[in-house]
């Protein structure tokens, strides 16, 4: 990739400590020899005799930019290289559907997959919902050590990918950054992968789609769960 005149600019700022480190880079022997003085050539070159320079503020304002791109860069560089923390690490866990998270956390964190969650049981209320939940996403937004350690129970909520409460019958659906949700479709309920532009079929008597995989989990904690699985292809 060719290297931009913008972060060239930005190096050869860099570079120098003070604004008269930059003049003196403009600054030529033959300048100091005939006028016997490295200020007066130094003046000579801040009022443009040789060319267009910064001025001492815009010098500053520049040099300042420069450096947080500099910092910028060098932090996204440091993140990258931090090895990933997941909420599932270290955790006994013991049910099929925690398990089931646990395992694809990782890629779920870090784009390899993005899975949609389906939930149905009851909540707090003791009223019967079902949802589906963008996994990915929601792991972006939301603390899951609780999840994992038990503290809380996963459940699907009105700006999830889709919710239904059974007794209320309040319905709501909700594109995500990752899933594009198609709900008038005459096959039923779709979701389309924002990235590839793939579909994702949650019908139990069709297939999931291209690079999906559907899995129905036995679960103590839930009365019916099953995950879709949308891997992404690199190329």
């Amino acid at each position: 990739m060719e290297y931009s005149t913008a972060a060239r600019f930005h190096d050869s700022i860099i570079q120098f400590k003070t604004y008269d480190d930059y003049l003196d880079s403009k600054v030529t022997p033959m300048d100091v020899f005939y006028l016997k003085s490295r200020e007066l050539a130094r003046e000579l070159v801040e009022h443009g005799h040789k060319g267009t320079v910064l001025s001492r503020e815009e010098f500053e304002e520049k040099k300042a930019a420069a450096q947080a791109a500099e910092a910028t860069k060098s932090n996204t560089l440091f993140n990258r290289s931090r090895p990933m923390t997941l909420a599932s690490a270290g955790k006994e866990l013991k049910d099929n559907f925690l398990k089931a998270l646990a395992e694809r956390e990782e890629a779920n964190r870090s784009g390899k997959m993005t899975s949609v969650i389906f939930i149905r049981d009851h909540n707090t209320l003791g009223q019967e919902v079902s949802g589906y939940i963008d996994y990915a996403h929601r792991l972006k937004t939301q603390d899951f050590e609780p999840y994992f350690s038990g503290k809380k129970r996963l459940m699907p909520g009105r700006s999830d990918l889709c919710y239904y409460n059974w007794k209320t019958q309040v319905s709501t659906s909700n594109s995500s950054p990752n899933f594009e949700v198609i709900y008038d479709d005459p096959n039923g309920l779709l979701f389309k992968n924002k990235r590839d532009k793939k579909i994702l079929n949650v019908d139990p008597l069709s297939g999931p789609g291209e690079d999906s995989n559907r899995t129905f989990l036995q679960s103590d904690l839930y009365i019916h769960v099953v995950i879709y699985d949308h891997n992404i292809r690199t190329v």
